[in-house]
């Protein structure tokens, strides 16, 4: 019996930097285009998004014939402590005519890699870009909506609200440090967008005690809960057992994990998570 072979890595579009905005304290929109997005090809889904690879500085970028970065060649010539990083991020929207790419980063000063580049982001910088991914929508036919996450879902949640049916009805709960890094949000008139403060306080603790408080909605609830994994972990359990939303009715993640940085935090999701699904249908939950 042989092995079977190893599925190739998907090779990143190369594209450029076109502008930039900072929309708030804490996150900067970056627009990305150029010829090498003409090959893009946009998913439907509300949660669709890209990841952006990092190269160290001064790597060769050797190219494929159809344009694309050959990611294999480039992680051969390097050691294993200056291979190529990446991070997911929400198609925040996508121009079918110029054929531009929107995504908001969070930034907190100079900590991480995407947060300081989207910072110093200069039109013409190369964009590296695999994708796009995602399975999420909201539900067209759902009485009412929950959506809760941090900042890092916020993209998500955006485009989610601007999906929804003119009458939908719900809440968005979005934790973010203060005041300063609220961003307009359009959403139908029925859902009540309701912004947290994390200020000093551990990160997901307002999210997790104003999420529990809310009144009960309307069955069946589409519900989007993303952010920090133990608060998602949290949240999971109390949209499952106390508001009784059923799985399929349910998009959750980690999009992080305090004390991790994304490539130890993605090493150990997969048990994170079948620990989570092991609990639940231990306790019967459908």
């Amino acid at each position: 019996m042989t092995d079977a072979p190893a599925r190739p890595r998907p090779a990143p579009l190369v594209g450029e930097v076109v502008r930039t905005e900072r929309l708030a304290e804490t996150m900067v929109r970056v627009v990305v285009g150029g010829p090498g997005l003409a090959a893009f090809e946009p998913s439907p889904h509300a949660d669709s998004y890209v990841k952006v690879v990092f190269l160290p500085t001064g790597t060769d970028r050797p190219l494929r014939e159809d344009g694309r970065l050959d990611l294999d060649a480039v992680r051969a010539s390097l050691p294993p402590d200056q291979q190529p990083r990446q991070r997911s991020y929400t198609v925040r929207a996508w121009d079918p005519v110029a054929r531009e790419l929107t995504l908001d980063f969070v930034v907190h000063g100079d900590e991480g890699i995407a947060g300081p580049w989207s910072a110093s982001a200069q039109p013409g910088d190369e964009v590296l870009l695999v994708g796009p991914g995602g399975a999420w929508s909201p539900d067209p036919a759902a009485a009412s909506y929950l959506f809760a996450g941090d900042a890092s879902a916020l993209p998500a949640i955006a485009v989610a609200l601007e999906r929804l049916p003119a009458d939908a009805a719900g809440h968005a709960v979005i934790e973010v440090h203060g005041p300063e890094d609220e961003i307009p949000l359009a959403s139908p008139a029925g859902m009540h967008v309701v912004w947290v403060h994390q200020g000093f306080s551990v990160a997901g603790l307002a999210l997790v005690d104003t999420v529990t408080a809310l009144p009960d909605l309307p069955a069946p609830v589409s519900a989007f809960v993303h952010g920090e994994a133990g608060v998602v972990r949290e949240l999971r359990r109390h949209v499952r057992v106390d508001r009784g939303i059923t799985r399929d009715q349910l998009s959750v993640s980690g999009y992080w994990r305090l004390g991790a940085d994304d490539e130890d935090w993605r090493a150990t999701k997969r048990d994170w998570l079948a620990t989570i699904e092991q609990s639940e249908a231990a306790e019967g939950l459908d």
